[in-house]
């Protein structure tokens, strides 16, 4: 068969000669042959369908190293695999469009407040606060609680600890602040004392997360700073985490989950990494506003397993990202505004693993204030089993008025 010169090759694929010479380079698509006197490249035309596609898969972004992998697959793996790169990809878009439009109304001068919102001229105008409950359990299994659920007027937030054999083995639940409903931003924080970072008695790396956080309730940086403060915190917990699991070899492979939102007036901040969750209820519509690090959320994503099939995988509760845990630490983070009348979940998988979306959305939609809906959440994965550790956070997003200073 008669073999093509590459600029004839290039036109036919829609590639530019240059191209082809770095894909030859790459091993990505080597030429049938190479002249020895002129080294011109020659290409066998059998190879204009793998150049074709290597060509639409450019279109859509994707990286040289995945485009191999695509390409050296058989038709139903290439297919997962783009599938899996497309999910992420809309994943991402997602995230960054929340960002765009902090990013839009910060520059533009819309958001200047901080925690508090401004006064105007005319008097006091309506702001945001929040009411919050926070309660963690053993639940009916586990021998201790290795969960730590908080709430305070800026911060809510939960993690799921887990590894290192004395933390499984010595260490007590440094969980929970309390199911009590507490208005923000004038009252004080529903939680119980700072877990003790000094030694390995009585901490998990759920806890020592959460006190790397709790910094944020006292900071009063302003809105554009919001999203930084919570990825320098998500930083120095994960250090944290490494430093007490390098502490000691029975600790070694100790980590957590941790999802948690930080609020300032008309805005939250999120930070999300592992498989802990963050639901909102608005306007009657439940929907999780967080994606799970896990091996089974990945293969629903690239269309391997079908989400009935994942609740029962024997994997499902394999990581693919986390905080410590000699894992990847790569958080995800976003910010969204808040309306009157949202009702906010964060949970650990000890309540959503057992008990159904539709059921959680039932109690957070009826229940009367935030401390109700945590008590009945934590009653219904009891009652579904209790086979782990369960922490629930509820936070409503309340109208406040702010009164003028005096000036």
């Amino acid at each position: 068969m008669r073999l093509l010169t590459i600029g004839v090759f290039a036109r036919a694929a829609r590639l530019s000669p240059k191209a082809l010479r770095l894909y030859d380079e790459l091993g990505l698509l080597t030429p049938a042959r190479v002249d020895p006197s002129s080294g011109y490249r020659l290409y066998d035309p059998a190879q204009l369908e793998r150049a074709r596609l290597v060509a639409w898969l450019r279109r859509l972004g994707m990286p040289l190293a995945r485009i191999r992998a695509v390409c050296d697959a058989g038709p139903g793996a290439a297919a997962a695999e783009v599938r899996a790169y497309w999910a992420q990809f809309e994943s991402d878009t997602a995230a960054r469009r929340d960002l765009v439009a902090f990013l839009i109304d910060h520059l533009s001068g819309k958001d200047t407040t901080t925690m508090t919102s401004a006064t105007t001229t005319a008097g006091t105008r309506p702001g945001f606060a929040i009411r919050y409950a926070a309660a963690s359990d053993t639940g009916t299994v586990r021998e201790r609680n290795e969960d730590t659920a908080y709430a305070g007027p800026r911060l809510l937030a939960v993690a799921d600890g887990f590894g290192g054999a004395a933390a499984s083995a010595t260490t007590a639940s440094a969980t929970a602040a309390s199911a009590s409903d507490t208005a923000a931003p004038s009252a004080g924080v529903s939680a119980t004392p700072a877990a003790d970072t000094a030694g390995t008695s009585g901490v998990t790396a759920s806890a020592v997360a959460i006190e790397a956080l709790r910094a944020l309730e006292t900071d009063d940086a302003p809105l554009g700073n919001l999203l930084n403060s919570l990825e320098e915190a998500a930083h120095r917990a994960n250090n944290s985490v490494g430093e007490l699991a390098a502490s000691d070899p029975a600790l070694h492979g100790m980590g957590t989950t941790l999802t948690a939102l930080l609020w300032s007036g008309s805005r939250l901040a999120l930070v999300h990494i592992g498989d802990s969750r963050a639901y909102l209820l608005r306007d009657g519509r439940f929907f999780q506003i967080t994606h799970d690090h896990t091996l089974v959320r990945a293969m629903i994503d690239e269309g391997r397993i079908t989400a009935e099939e994942a609740a029962s995988h024997p994997q499902r509760a394999l990581l693919l990202r986390a905080l410590g845990g000699g894992g990847e630490f790569a958080p995800d983070l976003g910010v969204r505004e808040v309306r009157a009348g949202d009702r906010y979940l964060l949970c650990s998988d000890g309540l959503s693993a057992v008990v159904g979306a539709e059921d959680i959305r039932d109690v957070v939609a009826s229940a009367p204030a935030p401390g109700d809906a945590v008590r009945e959440l934590i009653d219904l994965a009891v009652r579904a089993g209790g086979p782990d550790n369960v922490s629930c956070v509820v936070a409503d997003v309340v109208e406040d008025v702010v009164e003028p200073r005096e000036p």
